[in-house]
């Protein structure tokens, strides 16, 4: 195993100094009480002895990766040091879990045209933590011809692309052209966005800004399709209190130039929360005498996306929303999806009526084949 500097347990750089965000208190009792309860869960995220071969990776590798993921953003841009040595504790939990890294060479040659061991170790390899034999492994089997095969899931291959940067692979198509494809790239009709294309479409955000800390890659005429859009559909699943794609809408919002803070949604997203500071993907948290294996698959997702969201936003002076902006405001959609009178249609026309709607079906989040799991 090699490690960069940021293994070494050097501090991340500070964000740059800015103006007060006036509700710091707030965020910062989000992602604090969000890193006390998953320092306290931490042991759900302890990988099973099978994990290379029989366990399912998206019960076992995809809570790590994602847990990874989301503290190396909060180790890097949150603006206390008090989060941000907290935040890093739990990248380096995920890193030992994967044993140097040695797990992802087991995982390579197990699966080696399989693309989750790819995009999991990429969250590492870009905080400086390698695995000499891991590398060696993807660099060969990210060579093959059958690696550049094209993918149905754009916003997956995203998500590849973004590993392949990270690791230093050359990227097996280009970047620009697969975003055009995806949900986002497309700008289809806002109403209707159902709950899997909700999330398709934050993660094509996510992956392009590589989870925030590249905001400027994001092309403007998606991210003004985005500020146009985003207070509706936040509004829409804040009534259905579906926490964990609000989180995600929020933190979306917090990465667009010039794209206002909704207080509102901020301080439901808040009240969502238990007492121990988890937030359930959906409704109510579970009770205070579930078992940790039941409260952790309610809530450890959209815990993390809230501090991840939170720290987006602590990180960034807010856009205050002037009037100008209010008159330009997208909106809301009506019951039945269809678009309001004299509203724009930046997607083109498209036909209103009960099947075209912003509510989804029951689930918000879709499991991944067994093969293609990814934080």
């Amino acid at each position: 195993m090699t490690a960069g500097p940021a293994a070494q347990g050097a501090a991340p750089p500070s964000p740059p100094p800015g103006a007060a965000h006036p509700d710091a208190e707030l965020l910062d009792d989000i992602v604090a009480g969000a890193l006390r309860w998953l320092e306290a869960i931490r042991p759900c995220f302890r990988l099973p002895p099978d994990a290379a071969t029989d366990a399912d990776p998206n019960t076992t590798l995809k809570p790590l990766g994602e847990l990874a993921e989301l503290a190396h953003v909060m180790q890097t841009l949150h603006p206390l040091p008090q989060v941000r040595a907290a935040a890093a504790e739990l990248f380096a939990f995920a890193w030992k879990e994967t044993r140097g890294g040695e797990l992802f060479a087991e995982l390579v040659r197990g699966e080696p045209v399989a693309t989750y061991p790819v995009e999991l170790y990429g969250v590492f390899a870009r905080a400086g933590l390698r695995n000499p034999a891991a590398e060696e492994l993807i660099a060969a089997t990210t060579s093959l011809v059958r690696w550049r095969v094209a993918r149905e899931d754009h916003t997956r291959t995203l998500g590849v692309l973004n590993a392949e940067r990270r690791i230093g692979l050359p990227e097996h198509t280009g970047f620009d052209r697969v975003l055009a494809l995806t949900g986002l790239g497309l700008r289809p009709e806002p109403w209707a966005l159902d709950l899997k294309a909700a999330y398709g479409l934050t993660h094509d955000v996510f992956h392009t800004a590589d989870w925030g800390r590249s905001p400027g890659r994001l092309p403007a005429p998606l991210a003004d399709y985005l500020r146009l859009w985003l207070p509706a559909w936040t509004e829409t699943w804040t009534e259905e209190r579906l926490w964990d794609l609000v989180g995600e809408f929020l933190a979306v919002t917090a990465l667009l130039p010039g794209a206002p803070y909704d207080p509102a949604a901020w301080r439901r997203l808040a009240a969502a929360r238990g007492a121990d500071g988890a937030l359930p993907e959906r409704g109510d948290p579970p009770p205070g005498d579930a078992p940790d294996g039941e409260r952790f698959t309610a809530c450890y997702h959209s815990t993390l996306v809230a501090a991840f969201a939170a720290t987006l936003a602590r990180s960034r002076p807010p856009q205050p929303q002037s009037p100008a902006q209010s008159d330009r405001a997208a909106p809301r959609t009506t019951a039945h999806g269809g678009r309001p009178a004299g509203s724009p249609d930046p997607g083109g026309a498209a036909a209103e009526g009960p099947g075209n709607t912003l509510r989804g079906p029951a689930d918000p989040r879709l499991p991944l084949p067994e093969s293609e799991a990814t934080p």
